[in-house]
């Protein structure tokens, strides 16, 4: 049986369409799921995409967290759902305490809109299985709040638990603590990457196809459980 991914769109969403592409280039159905609706329709994993979800007002992902969806999203992952959260979706799944820290304004105060290296630190999640730890990746990054941030425990935690799923590598565009451009919850369901796996999923468009790894990794781990 085919794996079924849900693709959320909030108002403001850039890139679910992107999202589902990607999915359907893994080997999945995407599932378009709408903010204001609470029924996941029995997707086996859900994708929060990037854009400016209710135009980024009070904080990005401030308002997104409180949607219908997320509501079950949340109830989701509690569960063991794979959520994967890209750029503002994880910046709502951060207000949403689905992953710690917190994502600020770049510290050098511009958007930042360019294919970046990440190097891969953790393989133990759904969304990062089939890669290898210590891969470099070359994904696009567009961001005008992407520097990561968390008090000094949480980042030691992180470090020492091994949720860490990505660095920036070569350089930091945003100033993020510890060079983190990706982390996961303790049980490796969730995943919030700042940087876009959905747009470096062809070569005619991307600047690689080392995205494509994000989908494909899920997508097997489904085709394990489902």
């Amino acid at each position: 049986m085919t794996a079924r991914i849900g693709v959320v769109t909030f108002p403001g969403s850039l890139d679910d369409q992107d999202a589902a592409r990607a999915i359907g280039l893994g080997g999945a159905t995407p599932v378009a799921l709408w903010h204001a609706n609470a029924d996941l329709y029995g997707v086996d994993a859900v994708i929060l995409p990037g854009g400016f979800s209710y135009g980024d007002y009070l904080r990005c992902g401030a308002i997104a967290r409180f949607s219908a969806v997320m509501e079950s999203v949340a109830k989701a992952a509690g569960d063991g759902l794979p959520v994967l959260g890209i750029c503002n979706g994880f910046q709502t799944l951060c207000e949403a305490h689905l992953l710690p820290g917190a994502l600020t304004r770049n510290q050098n105060l511009h958007f930042r809109n360019r294919a970046q290296w990440l190097r891969v630190e953790s393989t133990s999640t759904v969304w990062t299985s089939g890669l290898t730890q210590g891969q470099e990746i070359l994904i696009p990054l567009k961001s005008g709040e992407g520097c990561y941030v968390a008090d000094a425990s949480t980042l030691d935690a992180l470090e020492a638990e091994g949720r860490v799923v990505a660095r920036y590598t070569r350089d930091n565009p945003n100033g993020s603590q510890r060079d983190i451009a990706a982390v996961r919850n303790e049980a490796g369901n969730v995943v919030g990457i700042m940087p876009h796996p959905e747009h470096a999923v062809e070569a005619l468009t991307g600047p690689s196809t080392d995205g494509l790894g994000f989908f494909t990794s899920v997508v097997a781990h489904l085709g394990a459980v489902v």
